[in-house]
């Protein structure tokens, strides 16, 4: 009879690690959502011009093909998520990875499909249906699945010290993320764009998958194991400040105010810096900045989000999460008001000359936002609702927030083509982050009426 628990802990016991193997797991995590990058947006967007010139599609066909597939993707993630609840990090995160590089196959010889099934550049249909299903399983597979999965499990082995642990991870993962599209776009001028997508399949779906084997690991107790390691037993941890007491389902936490009005504030997290993303150069070429302008806001922003990731991951083990909530929605405000009135504001300051305010304000509230927005999502839903039903929950929430990925350019791109400016959409924008962070208010963690009873 076959024996599961050590089956799970194959080819070693993580309480023979020689420290607390849970941050093993964030490393090992860290690196699954690093995986993830080439289903992720700026991982597509390095491919975007080579797709469009093989495929004979236009610029708006293909980010249709891409919205559709985003949009079907997110439909399935909390169906991912009660996966991962059933069966376990190392299970879903091998089958998640093993897709990713099948798709990256796939994806690699889109054009010698399209040739197969007697395509040409007039066949809108067929290459709308290859491409949207090579974008649904893409995104389904990398920016969903490995990635839910990935930080679900970092989550599980932390408690008390989850904010502190998640935040190397996240400060990792934007650092990965800054530099993935420079390393694809060296593929792409050495390989070609399918030749680095080969590449890129043969990492994920044939290395990386011996990685989560050796590893991945689904949960601490599973492992003999406690949250936090040795941490537990001190003195000084005796006091949980957040305990779990209930452990929710999904449909329980959709009842609580607090579910909606963290997932609306990420999901429109997502909708804005998409939006933004997308259509970025014509965004400031209406303010009358050039392209290199546009482009150089990306680094002054992943900085100041570091530096804020760093500052509050561990604080928020010690703070009301709400209270970040409430910074996150504010500086969101401070970066639309920048963007609508970009170019407008000018101020001559000794020594340092002519400075445009709007520009400063979008990229110091873009590095805010962006640095809360990675600690929120990463501390909020297993302290809120408890671990068990911790996939299908998130899995919830990471929905809206994929769908707002894929809401937030064509907001913009119908703002430019009704008002001739980017200014509708953030209008829009900023009455929405308006109303989520004063509706923060009442985003309270639902333990404390259990631990007040």
């Amino acid at each position: 009879m076959i024996d599961h628990k050590k089956l799970g802990n194959w080819p070693f016991n993580p309480n023979k690690w020689p420290f607390y193997y849970g941050w093993m797991i964030i490393f090992a995590g860290t690196l699954g959502i690093t995986m993830s990058i080439p289903g992720q947006t700026m991982g597509v967007s390095t491919f975007t011009d080579s797709l469009i010139d093989v495929m004979g599609m236009s610029r708006t066909q293909l980010s249709f093909a891409y919205m559709c597939g985003t949009v079907l993707s997110a439909s399935m993630l909390t169906w991912v998520g009660r996966k991962y609840d059933k069966y376990g990090a190392r299970r879903v995160a091998l089958i998640s990875t093993l897709g990713l590089g099948i798709v990256l196959i796939y994806l690699s010889q889109v054009d010698n499909i399209q040739s197969y099934l007697g395509g040409n550049t007039s066949t809108v249909v067929m290459n709308f249906a290859i491409m949207a299903f090579g974008f649904f399983t893409l995104r389904f597979s990398g920016q969903g699945a490995l990635t839910l999965v990935s930080r679900n499990m970092m989550m599980k082995w932390f408690e008390k010290r989850r904010g502190f642990a998640m935040g190397f991870s996240n400060v990792a993962t934007s650092l990965t993320f800054a530099y993935a599209p420079v390393f694809f776009e060296i593929l792409i001028q050495r390989y070609d764009w399918d030749g680095a997508w080969m590449i890129l399949a043969v990492i994920t779906g044939v290395v990386f998958p011996f990685f989560v084997l050796a590893f991945f690991r689904d949960s601490p107790e599973n492992s003999g194991l406690k949250p936090d390691g040795h941490y537990i037993e001190s003195a000084k941890s005796k006091a949980n400040r957040f305990p779990v007491v209930k452990e929710y389902s999904l449909l329980e936490a959709q009842r609580t105010i607090a579910f909606w009005v963290f997932s609306m504030m990420l999901a429109m997290q997502a909708l804005y810096w998409t939006g933004v993303t997308f259509n970025i150069v014509s965004l400031f070429e209406h303010a009358s900045y050039d392209r290199e302008t546009a482009v150089s806001i990306f680094l002054p922003s992943s900085v100041i989000a570091i530096v804020v990731t760093l500052s509050v991951s561990s604080l928020s083990d010690f703070i009301k999460l709400k209270y970040l909530l409430y910074i996150m929605g504010t500086s969101a405000c401070i970066a639309l008001v920048g963007m609508i009135y970009l170019g407008q504001w000018h101020v001559d300051i000794w020594i340092l000359g002519t400075i445009d305010v709007s520009l400063s304000t979008m990229i110091l509230g873009n590095g805010i936002m962006m640095g809360l927005y990675s600690v929120i999502l990463s501390v909020t839903w297993p302290r809120f609702y408890g671990r068990t039903h911790l996939g299908a929950i998130s899995g919830r929430s990471i929905t809206f927030v994929v769908l707002g990925s894929a809401i937030g350019p064509i907001l913009f791109s119908e703002s430019l083509a009704y008002f001739g400016n980017y200014e509708g959409a953030g209008w829009v924008c900023l009455a929405l982050f308006f109303g989520l962070t004063i509706a923060a208010i009442w985003a309270n963690n639902p333990q404390e009426k259990y631990r007040k009873g």
